[in-house]
């Protein structure tokens, strides 16, 4: 039988060796049989699993970025949206899951999940942004239930580097929130997609649990 293979997307934008080396360790120490695969390919989604999208930087920067690889936004919307494998976007490709962006005039997203990114303007003027470094996660009762999310307590810390955030049209899409003077969506999610604004890879234990739990999330949407 062959191997499962992961797919991190490489469209120019992303701490992808990071995100791989993350992958490979909870692959190798839950002993799962899983082919890590960084590509900028589109073809490769056809025979993933599961399939990731990182991202750092502006929201229109890794749209252009995504647009550019020829084919990669019809074969993630067939291999996603028709197919229903699982999907995590991660920081700003937790992002591009909005129909628009904010950050230097307006550009459009994937619009898998409605909704705006916006700058975060903390009601407490003390709070300095970027949101950066650790903070708490706390679980809509919708992101209790996700299987991605078990066993995250409103102690588990994530880490966060992030100016803007998503600002969902419809509020059941948002399952879990961080605190930084207002409420932050932190985790949004719909049927197989899933968005996380922390780096999971950068997040210690907490992390590396909360992409195994990803890994172990099946295909059952189709």
């Amino acid at each position: 039988m062959s191997k499962n293979t992961v797919a991190i997307i490489d469209y120019g934008s992303g701490n992808l060796r990071s995100a791989a080396k993350a992958f490979e360790k909870i692959a190798a120490d839950q002993g799962l049989d899983l082919n890590i695969l960084v590509t900028d390919k589109p073809e490769d989604l056809n025979t993933a699993s599961h399939i990731v999208l990182p991202g750092q930087g502006a929201f229109g920067d890794c749209m252009r970025g995504l647009s550019s690889v020829s084919g990669m936004i019809e074969s993630l919307e067939d291999n996603v949206l028709n197919k229903g494998k699982p999907f995590l976007g991660i920081c700003v490709g937790m992002q591009l899951l909005a129909r628009e962006g904010l950050e230097g005039g307006v550009h459009q997203g994937l619009g898998w999940i409605d909704g705006q990114v916006r700058a975060i303007t903390p009601t407490d003027p003390t709070l300095k942004i970027p949101h950066m470094g650790w903070n708490t996660l706390d679980l809509t009762p919708s992101g209790q239930n996700h299987p991605a999310l078990s066993g995250i307590t409103g102690e588990t810390h994530f880490y966060y580097v992030h100016s803007y955030q998503f600002d969902c049209t419809d509020k059941s899409h948002i399952l879990g929130t961080a605190h930084y003077g207002d409420n932050i969506a932190s985790v949004v999610g719909k049927d197989n997609i899933l968005g996380v604004q922390f780096h999971p890879e950068k997040s210690h234990d907490a992390g590396l649990a909360l992409i195994g739990r990803f890994l172990g999330w099946k295909q059952q949407f189709t």
